[in-house]
């Protein structure tokens, strides 16, 4: 703990004289830390993991763009930005990991629990306001926009070669006996990437990460966190989320509310659910080759493996 507050007192100037562990999310560290006048969320990724430098090379590209929303659109104070440190950087960082230092918002976190229906209207709100915004605002989106590139297919390609030894035995059957399956979905995948590169499409700011664990629930209303994923992106990288939900219908009728005549592209619709089972797929494999995991990490990696491999032929939406 004492690494967390010489960053808070290096780096932010502050003084700390609480800090408690909090549930992060399965690639970061989360902390609320505060003293007598100020509570702050601080939020860690740990520099010896292999999704850190992933999930952390955009900051200084996507920050502007959400501080630019809050200030500029109705999602102010519905979207969480970080904090500037004391050099004007939304980050700062040490030997150890990368920090982005938040507000601390008082709230519950909507995680396995399911959308009332107001928070689905709220949430349609939120999303069609951010499905309004693409690369005529005056903030440079250049480095984010789609790119329609399939991560892990080299890594996807050797164990379709069943050069797969390294891969712990405990799984090893479970990816022998999907990989028919696995072919199907990166060959649809890659052929979808092709086509959509070529596509007149129309993109919008996208969050591309809309799952539960993002929403946290205030006295007040909803507000989304965890940004990392902006993306100028066809707006089926955000709606592919809902599509499978009880609530579908009644989410669509107010996005349509501000998005007349929208009706889902499928192609893109299954190129981002292809793409996201193969990223989360290859991301926990990669987890658990090379990060160093202790019993219960490896465990519950295992087990998310082998329901991403169960759960590979249902991965496409059809209407």
């Amino acid at each position: 703990m004492d690494r967390i507050k010489k960053i808070m007192k290096v780096h932010y100037n502050t003084d700390i004289t609480n800090i408690r562990s909090l549930k992060g999310g399965w690639a970061s560290l989360a902390y609320q830390v505060s003293n007598n006048n100020n509570q702050f969320f601080l939020k860690v990724y740990e520099k010896s993991r292999s999704s850190t430098r992933q999930l952390t090379r955009s900051i200084n590209n996507y920050v502007p763009i959400i501080e630019w929303l809050t200030h500029n659109s109705e999602l102010k104070e519905k979207i969480s930005v970080p904090l500037l440190a004391d050099d004007g950087s939304y980050k700062c960082e040490d030997d150890y990991g990368i920090y982005l230092l938040y507000d601390y918002i008082n709230g519950e976190t909507i995680g396995n629990q399911e959308l009332k229906d107001v928070q689905v209207y709220q949430l349609s709100g939120f999303i069609s306001t951010l499905h309004s915004y693409g690369q005529e605002i005056p903030i440079d989106t250049s480095s984010i926009k789609e790119n329609f590139e399939v991560p892990f297919l080299q890594f996807f390609s050797n164990i379709l070669k069943r050069e797969n030894n390294q891969i712990p035995i405990e799984i090893r059957e479970s990816v022998s006996s999907c990989i028919p399956q696995l072919k199907d979905v990166i060959n649809k995948v890659e052929k979808l990437a092709a086509y959509l590169k070529n596509s007149d499409l129309r993109m919008a700011l996208c969050h591309t990460d809309l799952h539960n664990w993002n929403l946290m629930q205030t006295s007040k209303q909803l507000i989304l966190v965890d940004w990392e994923g902006l993306k100028i992106a066809p707006v089926e990288a955000d709606l592919m989320f809902f599509v499978n939900k009880p609530y579908f219908n009644t989410f669509l009728r107010r996005y349509q509310e501000t998005h007349k005549n929208f009706k889902l592209n499928l192609d893109a619709l299954h190129f981002y659910q292809g793409r996201r089972k193969l990223e989360d797929l290859g991301e926990l494999l990669e987890q658990l080759l090379f990060d160093s995991l202790n019993e219960q990490g490896r465990v519950v990696t295992i087990n998310y493996i082998k329901e991403e491999l169960r759960t590979l032929n249902e991965c496409f939406y059809e209407e």
